[in-house]
């Protein structure tokens, strides 16, 4: 059964350093939000202080309508999953995973039930009676799973899971984890620094960044619409121009952009004379010859500084007066610019926004 958490004015000091500040946030039963930050934004304290590992400063924490902030990790009911797995190394993988339920003194058969249940669950029968120092890297993670969701959780926490994990059985867990979420209807928090994993696992994701929430938005609305620079700079590849409100017309801006030149752009509550940031992303920006012509509202001329040729894609680096471009474009059998060539860069005024 997924349960509802509610994180209320949450501050977290370690004697003068404020850790978590000003923490709101509500999780629906059966979502799935990720804390997305850089290393020190917070993230892990806050899931340690909703698994108990650690107590609040001030505030309150609710699983459904109860308070859980007094309660030890042991009472919460709340399963966990680590980045080193934390298995026991003396133990097979049923003991292991029957162990939060030899804890709880769970009778024998019903234990059995729940354990293979689980083991099932995560497609590892064939291995219950291997050791850990058996398993490879991504067969533990499975089994830390098994683990923490045998006891039927009211919510799973999940710790930087697969940072340990090389990147084709990352794919394959990624999938793996949301299928079993969906499976059980089971409430998730994950921490994360890696934007991919947000973006493709989550309903939600929450932006963390000096122990504060930044922004908390599902994927796309973070990717597309986000409220500042840090969002803007930390999920996803972005440019971000220099650049002044001139005019404002109906929620779009006439701007003088760095360099001097003309450009347009959708506003975020800016007014005229307001400085700020054009912000683009890379997919949004067309390319092409200088001699091209360019009917976009936002148009800059370049030269190519580096182009570097991803498979799908190439990435191609445009030098415009004091600033650098950066493009991503699809590779469908055009011919690839080479480094040196003069060019102009565009894009629509709808695909970007200025950020302040």
């Amino acid at each position: 059964m997924s349960t509802s958490l509610e994180m209320k004015n949450i501050q977290k000091f370690y004697g003068p350093l404020h850790v978590v500040k000003d923490f709101d946030l509500q999780i629906q039963p059966g979502e799935f939000v990720t804390f997305l930050g850089p290393s020190g934004s917070g993230k892990t304290t806050a899931l340690k202080m909703i698994a108990g590992f650690e107590r609040p400063t001030s505030g309150d924490i609710f699983l459904g309508s109860r308070s859980i902030v007094d309660l030890p990790a042991y009472d919460r009911g709340i399963g966990m999953v680590f980045q080193n797995y934390a298995l026991f190394p003396h133990m097979t993988v049923a003991e292991n995973v029957a162990f939060p339920l030899t804890v709880r003194r769970m009778p024998q058969q019903e234990a059995d039930e729940k354990v293979a249940r689980a083991i099932r669950l995560v497609k590892m029968d064939q291995y219950c009676t291997r050791y850990p120092n058996q398993l490879s890297g991504g067969q533990q993670q499975r089994i830390a799973l098994a683990r923490a969701i045998v006891f039927n959780p009211s919510i799973l926490l999940m710790d930087e899971p697969l940072g340990a994990l090389d990147r084709n059985l990352r794919e394959h867990m990624k999938i793996e984890i949301m299928r079993i979420q969906k499976e059980l209807n089971m409430t998730v928090v994950f921490v994360t620094h890696d934007q991919d994993e947000a973006l493709t696992m989550s309903d939600r994701i929450a932006v963390m960044n000096e122990g504060r929430l930044v922004q908390v938005d599902d994927s796309r609305t973070l990717y597309g619409k986000p409220k500042n620079r840090f969002v803007a700079s930390f999920v996803g590849e972005s440019n971000m121009i220099p650049c002044r409100v001139d005019r404002v017309k109906n929620g779009t801006g006439k701007l003088l952009v760095a360099g001097g030149a003309q450009g347009e752009a959708l506003l975020s509550g800016q007014t005229d004379g307001d400085k700020g940031w054009m912000f683009v992303r890379p997919e949004h920006v067309e390319i092409g010859p200088r001699l091209t012509a360019v009917e976009l509202p936002n148009a800059l001329n370049g030269v190519i500084e580096n182009a570097l040729f991803l498979g799908e894609m190439t990435r191609y680096l445009v030098r415009c007066g004091d600033e650098t471009i950066t493009v991503k474009r699809q590779n469908r059998g055009q011919t690839l610019l080479e480094r040196g060539t003069e060019v102009v860069v565009s894009w629509k005024a709808e695909d970007c926004t200025v950020l302040s």
